[in-house]
C-alpha cells in the first residue's frame, strides 16, 4: 500500500500520468469543438492531436530532467526511449493506419459484389499513428506539463 502512495506522490510519474490525461482531454475537447460530437473514444484513443504517447514519454523524460539532470544515464535512456515512440508515432502507425484505410475499402468493395469477407469487427481501426505535427504537438505539451508540474505543484523544489 505504502507503494502506491508513494507513487501518487512521485514526480516524474504524476508528469507522466498528466502528459498522457492532459493530451487525451485535448483530444477530447477538439473533437468537441470541431466536429461538434462527444467521442469518448477520444478520451483514451490513439491517433489524433495531440499525440498521447508523446505527451506521455516527453513528460516523462523532460521531469527526469528536471530532478536528475540532463547528465544522468536514465535522462538519456528517456530521450532514447522518447525518439523510437516519436519515431513510432509518425512513421509505422501512421502508415499502418493508411493499409487499414485500404483494406477497409476492399472490405467495402467487396461486400458490395456480394464476395465473402472474413473479419473479426466491422472495420479496421485507420486512425493509429500521427502526422508530424501532432507528435510535435504531444512534445510541446509535454514539456508544458512537466515544467507546469515542477514550478506550479512543487514550487520549483523536489
Amino acid at each position: 500500500m505504502d507503494t502506491i502512495i508513494v507513487l501518487f506522490h512521485n514526480y516524474v510519474a504524476q508528469s507522466a500520468f498528466w502528459g498522457w490525461f492532459g493530451a487525451q482531454l485535448l483530444k477530447f475537447f477538439i473533437t468537441l469543438v470541431r466536429y461538434q460530437t462527444f467521442s469518448w473514444e477520444r478520451l483514451v484513443g490513439s491517433g489524433g492531436f495531440p499525440s498521447s504517447h508523446t505527451s506521455f514519454v516527453i513528460a516523462t523524460t523532460t521531469s527526469i530532467a528536471i530532478k536528475n539532470g540532463v547528465d544522468s544515464d536514465i535522462f538519456i535512456l528517456g530521450v532514447v526511449l522518447s525518439c523510437i515512440v516519436m519515431y513510432d508515432a509518425s512513421g509505422v502507425r501512421r502508415e499502418a493506419g493508411k493499409q487499414a484505410q485500404i483494406l477497409n475499402q476492399l472490405i467495402h468493395y467487396f461486400k458490395n459484389k456480394q464476395i465473402p469477407v472474413r473479419l473479426d469487427g466491422a472495420t479496421l481501426k485507420e486512425l493509429l499513428g500521427h502526422t508530424p505535427f501532432e507528435v510535435f504537438g504531444g512534445l510541446m505539451l509535454g514539456i508544458l506539463i512537466a515544467c507546469i508540474q515542477y514550478f506550479v505543484v512543487y514550487g520549483g523544489a523536489i
